[in-house]
This record gives structure tokens, sequence and C-alpha cells, in this order.
């Protein structure tokens, strides 16, 4: 596999003065990216039309990531902060925009169909996953599992350009990833009293708490909801569930039989491996 940038190709269509100036982006999926790149790789020739595809794939997961950071509460305290949220309204619609027009102009409206559909799989996995935290109805399974969803929708999109053996291997992987993507994010905002709120975190304490715990819980005054998250464990259950992960992906690579496919696959995935170091530091 050449190598292949995500976060230098995307620079043209991301790298704005009035965004680094006044607001903050996600990052870029790029080990997911860089894997649909090399499982379409090994699956046809067309390295231009891979590109392209994990281009726009890439544009359009940022921008619903960008989405995702805009805050709920619509009052803000200052011009700046309005300001920021503005701009990363008009930053996720224009991220979520730019594929159409890459695509249209290389003529593949096929692909536009597909990344359309896949748009609104995401946002109804996402509408699922809201209405259930409102309804307080959620479990920190479902919470992990329709989180682990959103991240690979986009992705798996065009999986019908792989043979069934690259399929499974690939679905594997990426959904293996993905987990570990989302507890990674989970181990850190169960860390952040500012975003704990619907977090993995909160539901596992809602979960465990007593009656007048979750009460407790649910008022989230600071204090108690630090005595409640070390009594319960919340962050040392996020980083043995990371451990889980990243020795579950270890292994899922070492039973690849092709040695060049498992090299690159690891070398995707490295920056997860390498997680786990952190946690063991942390245990």
């Amino acid at each position: 596999m050449n190598a292949f940038r995500i976060a230098e190709i995307t620079k043209p269509y991301t790298d704005y003065d009035m965004i680094q100036k006044h607001t903050s982006l996600p990052e870029l999926a790029e080990c997911r990216a860089n894997l649909l790149l090399l499982f379409l790789n090994t699956a046809q020739e067309d390295t231009a039309q891979n590109e392209l595809i994990t281009i726009a794939t890439s544009l359009v997961q940022l921008g619903l990531d960008t989405h995702d950071l805009v805050p709920v509460n619509n009052v803000q305290k200052e011009e700046k902060d309005a300001r920021s949220r503005q701009l990363k309204v008009l930053a996720g619609d224009y991220f979520s925009s730019r594929f159409y027009h890459i695509l249209a102009k290389a003529g593949q409206i096929e692909m536009i169909k597909q990344l359309s559909n896949a748009i609104c799989e995401v946002n109804r996995t996402k509408m699922n996953l809201y209405l259930k935290m409102k309804q307080q109805k959620m479990t920190t399974v479902e919470f992990l599992e329709q989180s682990t969803q959103i991240k690979i929708q986009l992705f798996l999109s065009f999986e019908h350009l792989l043979n069934d053996e690259q399929r499974q291997i690939w679905s594997e992987i990426l959904h293996m990833l993905a987990v570990g993507e989302v507890l990674w994010v989970e181990i850190e905002r169960s860390k952040n009293l500012d975003d704990f709120q619907g977090s993995w975190a909160y539901w596992h304490l809602l979960q465990s708490a007593t009656k007048d715990e979750k009460k407790q819980l649910q008022q989230g005054e600071p204090d108690k909801l630090r005595e409640l998250n070390t009594k319960y464990r919340s962050t040392l259950e996020l980083q043995l569930l990371l451990d889980k992960n990243i020795g579950q992906l270890k292994s899922r690579i070492q039973q690849i039989e092709s040695e060049s496919l498992k090299h690159k696959i690891t070398a995707i995935c490295e920056p997860h491996l390498e997680f786990q170091t952190a946690t063991e530091v942390a245990n």
C-alpha cells in the first residue's frame, strides 16, 4: 500500500483560518480511513477511485463529528462562544456537503447514494441513542454498541466491494478498532465532570448505584459525582474494557493468514494498540 495520509489529502477541504482561529474541530478518523483504503486497494486495482471513496467518507465523518461538538444549550455566555458554536454548525454542514461535490465531479452517483443512505442510518442510530438517554433507559452495553455503530456505519457503506473473506476481516477489525476509540474517549469523559452527563460512566453509575445514590447522580452535584465515580470505579472499569478490546484486536490480527495484510493492518492500528501502555500505567 502506498503511503496515504488522510490528513494531508483532506487539508485543502478543512484548512481554513476562520475555523482555526475561532473554534476547534474533531480529529479526522485516520485509522478507520486508512483501514478502508487498505481493504479497497486489496479488493480492486482502481487506486484513484479507492482514494476518492476514502476522502469522501472521511469528510462526511468529519462533518458529522463536528456537528456532535455543537453544544445542545444555545445560550452562550460570551460572544466568542457563540461564534465558535456558529462556526461548528457551518463547518459541519460544509464538510458534509463536500462529498457531494467530490463524487459528483467524478461521476460517482452510486457512491453518493450509498453514503447518503449511510448518513441516514447514522442519524437514525443517534436519534435512538438520544431517545433512550433522555428516557434514562440506557445501559452501558447499549451505549457502547450504539456509539460504535455510529463510528463505523459510513465506512461499512462500501463493504460490498470486498469478497467474503475480506469483508469478514474488514468488518471485525473495523468494529474492534471503533470500540477501542469509543472506550478511549469515555475514559477521558469519566475524569471530566463537565462532560460527565450522558457518558458511559454516567450509565455505569446509574446501573450500579443505590436508589438514593441515583437521585444524587441525577442532581449532578460535583462532589457527589466524584464520590460515586470513585466508589464504583468507572474509570478503572473502562480501562479494563479497553485492555480487553486491545487484546481481542491483537488476537484477531494474528489470525490473518496473509503476512502482508497482517503487517499493514498492524501498522494502521498501531496508535490504538499503543493505548495499552497508558492503561497499564493508570492501573
